[in-house]
């Protein structure tokens, strides 16, 4: 058990049986104490007690009082009287009341800890019903959310029964991508794991902004309107799935249901119509396997471009995809066969957290895809490419370069440059670029006086620090230390 509160106005009573509790079979986390019943009515209204020990003859408060007074509490503990003989008849009424147990002074120890392993036994297997109860009750939630023909008298049930467990008044639904998350007891709010590809938070108003804060602090999150009842659960959910479909799309965090839709000038929303139509549509299938991958590059961009402006609506969006896995499906068959698991990682849209993680992932599918279909492509000419843009990395790798600027020098598409140069070097560019000057950096350690600092300056990277933090992940010793070992060494072999 948890806590434990021990109620009574004579301090060497009280300490003696703390003592007992400490030296007991039972494990107890809390122990408190308090001399009448009003300051433990205090404790009681503040926080959550698993067992009080009470005397009856208290000032200001009897232990009747007291536990008549609990009777206003939602959660409260078990109790155990402790009495005298002369007031045994006051501890009848206090079992009479709710008390589990009763105690006769003066204490003996066997007696009290036999009572704490009955209470610790009705702890757990409490323990146990409740959650129980909440795992069933949690799936007719999500029976509920995702069941159009909820009868009358299945809503009557759920009302009874789950409604004031799960405290569904004026509460909110949360949903946003599946995550791996630690399910942790006593949170203030309802989560449901992976219903329709989202995972579910139902938390009420005031703890709404705490949720958003820190368990989904950063996460692209839809949130309904405040609700009240199990009866709106289901509006709720169909209203925040909206809301979190948008948020994807839009790549912003969180987005509400009651924020009004983006105003979209006329001309944008024709444009959005002829890109996610049917000509379009089939352009982009046509296109993959062609030499234009500039312009397949272009045709994608576009439409990704459309929606993240909301010239296309999240459903007409996912339309689009289905649409082209199908047509792509039918048109490269044979090249597709071995692809059936990466498309359906693709096709779960909302599993990921928004369009642009989504989106670089496509694109490096869909280039993948590109090359092996692709029967006029000029391997040549774009190893030669990248030939060309290896040897400006190694001659420049001392500036500020990125994967843009060299793209850019060699005249190719960004997303295809990835794509190619992964394929030529078997590395991205930045593990690639990071590598020369890795490289680089030891040999000047190794070779000169310079100091840290300058080697930093001379390899390409402004700070010292980031520097310093870069190498030492990629070598396994600070640049200092690497200095010192390869002198070491060069001294144990006779250099010096």
């Amino acid at each position: 058990m948890k806590t434990v509160l021990i109620v009574e106005d004579e301090k060497m009573i009280r300490q003696g049986i703390r003592t007992m509790i400490q030296r007991s079979d039972v494990p107890v986390e809390v122990i408190m104490e308090c001399a009448n019943g009003e300051m433990a009515l205090d404790i009681l209204r503040s926080q959550k007690v698993d067992v009080m020990f009470t005397d009856i003859r208290m000032p200001k408060m009897t232990g009747v009082e007291l536990v008549q007074r609990m009777q206003e509490l939602s959660e409260k503990p078990l109790i155990v009287a402790v009495s005298g003989y002369a007031d045994f008849s006051y501890a009848v009424e206090m079992l009479r009341l709710g008390a589990r147990e009763y105690l006769l002074k003066p204490v003996e120890r066997e007696k009290l800890w036999d009572i704490l392993r009955k209470l610790e036994q009705e702890i757990s297997e409490n323990r146990e019903s409740s959650r129980t109860s909440k795992r069933l009750g949690r799936q007719q939630l999500k029976y509920l959310m995702l069941n159009e023909q909820i009868t009358e008298e299945e809503l009557h049930t759920m009302q009874t029964e789950y409604e004031s467990e799960f405290d569904l008044y004026a509460y909110q639904v949360c949903v946003l991508h599946p995550k791996d998350v630690e399910t942790i007891q006593e949170q203030p709010y309802i989560y449901l794991h992976n219903i329709e590809g989202d995972d579910v938070y139902l938390v009420t108003e005031k703890n709404t902004p705490l949720l958003l804060k820190n368990e989904l602090a950063q996460e692209y999150v839809g949130v309904s309107l405040v609700h009240n009842g199990i009866r709106e659960l289901r509006t709720a959910y169909k209203e925040t799935v909206d809301a979190r479909r948008r948020a994807f799309c839009v790549c912003r965090m969180p987005v509400y249901a009651a924020e009004p839709e983006k105003h979209v000038p006329e001309d944008f929303l024709a444009q959005g119509k002829r890109l996610a139509g049917a000509e379009m549509k089939l352009k982009r299938v046509q296109l993959v396997g062609t030499d234009k991958a500039e312009e397949l590059v272009k045709a994608w961009n576009a439409l990704f471009y459309a929606v993240k402006n909301e010239w296309i609506k999240p459903a007409d969006f996912v339309n689009c995809m289905d649409d082209f896995f199908k047509e792509a499906q039918k048109t490269y068959r044979n090249v597709l066969e071995e692809e059936q698991e990466n498309r359906k990682r693709l096709q779960a849209y909302y599993a990921y957290s928004s369009l642009a993680v989504w989106q670089a992932d496509f694109m490096e599918w869909l280039l993948a895809l590109h090359e092996r279909i692709n029967s006029r492509f000029d391997s040549s000419k774009n190893q030669q490419k990248i030939k060309q843009a290896i040897a400006y990395i190694q001659e420049n790798f001392d500036q500020d370069l990125n994967m843009a600027v060299v793209s850019n020098h060699i005249s190719m598409n960004y997303s295809l440059f990835s794509y190619l140069f992964k394929e030529y070097t078997g590395s991205n560019f930045v593990n690639y670029l990071k590598g020369i000057r890795m490289e680089e950096a030891k040999r000047l350690l190794a070779e000169t006086d310079l100091r840290i600092i300058e080697i930093s300056a001379k390899i390409g990277y402004d700070n010292e620090k980031h520097f310093m933090k870069i190498f030492k992940a990629s070598c396994g010793v600070s640049p200092s230390e690497y200095r010192k070992n390869v002198q070491n060494d060069h001294f144990f072999r006779g250099g010096g």
